[in-house]
């Protein structure tokens, strides 16, 4: 089970972190990630980390700005929102894949129900 927070209304240039807690599995056993969806768009994909933690990958929409992380002892991953734009508007989930590769793909063994990021201009 894998469980979003942090989503919230923020200006432009402003900043949020986004929580992803899992819990029913084991945790180290899955590269994470985050993927979006704006009004009207699919879902895209975001940001992912492997098994261990060492090697991020980001969308280049979003390189530079966003910073990925997980912590193994407290079984969360997070997401750091940095300088906040309003294409970055969208329901943000969570999911979790066999390796990264597959999470980039969209192969996805489990997704968050999602938390709304709004950012006005």
């Amino acid at each position: 089970h894998l469980e979003e927070s942090g989503g919230g209304l923020v200006q432009a240039g402003a900043s949020l972190r986004l929580s992803c807690t899992v819990s029913g599995g084991t945790f180290s056993n899955y590269a994470m990630g985050w993927f979006r969806q704006a009004p009207g768009k699919e879902r895209e994909y975001v940001s992912a980390i492997g098994w261990s933690g060492k090697i991020t990958y980001y969308a280049d929409s979003v390189r530079g700005r966003f910073t990925i992380s997980r912590d193994h002892a407290k079984n969360m991953m997070e997401l750091q929102m940095n300088t906040l734009r309003p294409e970055d508007t969208a329901v943000y989930y969570c999911a979790a894949a066999a390796t990264a590769v597959k999470l980039r793909v969209g192969e996805i063994e489990s997704w968050g129900q999602g938390t709304q990021v709004t950012v006005s201009s």
